[in-house]
């Protein structure tokens, strides 16, 4: 049995991450940890948790090496700066939900985590990425970055433009629109239910940082390229659920056959990536109440020949493929156990 701990245990994304791996059938909880709600138990946290576990929230310190095998960081940033310098070779895997090391260039990272001081000797022995791009990489990681949820949206969307065809990019465009989940429960007037409540907030209309860490990624990556990839976010009113629509422009050939064809074949045998057609179902998808409660992504790909664009869509819960999922399917394969395991949740439709 493989031996878990989750840091940010009070969290939303911590709060999934307990209910994951309290079903999962090949680990076992046995660490809970936190800074502002030591002594409590996560049932006190999370009022759909009702069972006891006999583990309440304590400080993290280098004994936690002695209790687990694979640590998930649900942790702001600049904190899951401060443990991975703190765990990192003491812990077999350490799992990081953050963004403290999903970009690697030092000038970038600089530009959208300026308050996030972190050892540069870790920085190039995380493994970043989405499990279905990355999946070799992690067999034998030790430490692994997951990518946010916007940024996982967005790659799976993209990957198979870049890193399948090999197109050159000379502009995409990103709408991301989420649900409150995504902010976590940090208290803000904004995120208020008399402002919140039917809203279609534009929180980051000019820029957003996961935009940063999929052209990094897209990048290192190849073969394909990105000139320029910018983002747009905005806050909606549902709870749970993201979507990403990019809009890509190349001067490359491109029918809508052939990217069809290009998204099946790229996402064979990935089964949390469900390439769509977008009537395909009763409401047009992607659709992130089609995805939610589930590890699952929907991805559809359309050619816009008028305007002379692909428009590549996402759809995922934030709070499981965009967070704890990902986290539990990353340590699946870091672990040699089937990516699935613990993981095979249908979605909850109508939610």
């Amino acid at each position: 049995m493989i031996r878990a701990g989750v840091v940010g245990a009070s969290g939303l994304a911590g709060g999934d991450l307990i209910r994951l791996i309290s079903q999962h059938p090949e680990m076992e909880l046995t660490f809970l940890g936190g800074s502002s709600n030591i002594g409590r138990r996560p049932a006190e946290l999370h009022p759909g948790l009702r069972f006891d576990m006999g583990l309440t929230v304590q400080p993290v310190t280098e004994d936690v090496a002695d209790l687990v095998d694979v640590l998930f960081l649900a942790t702001p940033a600049p904190v899951s700066a401060e443990l991975a310098a703190l765990l990192a070779d003491r812990i077999p895997a350490v799992i990081d939900l953050s963004g403290a090391f999903r970009i690697r260039t030092p000038e970038l990272h600089d530009r959208w985590y300026p308050k996030v001081k972190r050892r540069t000797d870790l920085v190039d022995r995380f493994v970043y990425g989405v499990p279905e791009l990355v999946g070799e990489q992690l067999a034998d990681a030790a430490l692994i970055s997951l990518p946010g949820c916007y940024a996982t949206a967005m790659t799976l969307s993209l990957a198979p433009l870049t890193l399948g065809l090999g197109l050159a990019l000379k502009t995409v465009v990103v709408d991301g629109k989420s649900g409150s989940s995504g902010g976590g429960l940090s208290l803000r007037t904004t995120d208020l239910h008399p402002l919140r409540n039917g809203a279609i907030a534009p929180y980051s209309p000019t820029g957003h940082r996961h935009a940063g860490e999929v052209s990094d990624f897209l990048e290192r990556g190849r073969p394909g390229s990105v000139a320029s990839l910018s983002m747009s976010a905005y806050g909606v009113s549902h709870v749970r659920g993201l979507m990403t629509s990019s809009y890509v422009f190349t001067d490359e050939k491109v029918d809508l056959r052939e990217l069809q064809r290009a998204y099946t074949r790229f996402y064979k045998g990935k089964q949390f990536v469900r390439v769509r057609r977008h009537n395909e179902t009763l409401i047009p998808v992607p659709d992130p109440q089609a995805v939610l409660g589930s590890n699952f992504c929907d991805v559809t790909v359309l050619h816009d020949e008028e305007g002379g664009r692909v428009v590549a869509l996402a759809a995922l819960d934030n709070l499981v493929k965009g967070a704890a999922g990902q986290a539990v399917q990353a340590a699946n394969l870091r672990f040699a156990l089937p990516e699935e395991t613990g993981l095979t949740m249908q979605p909850v439709m109508p939610a």
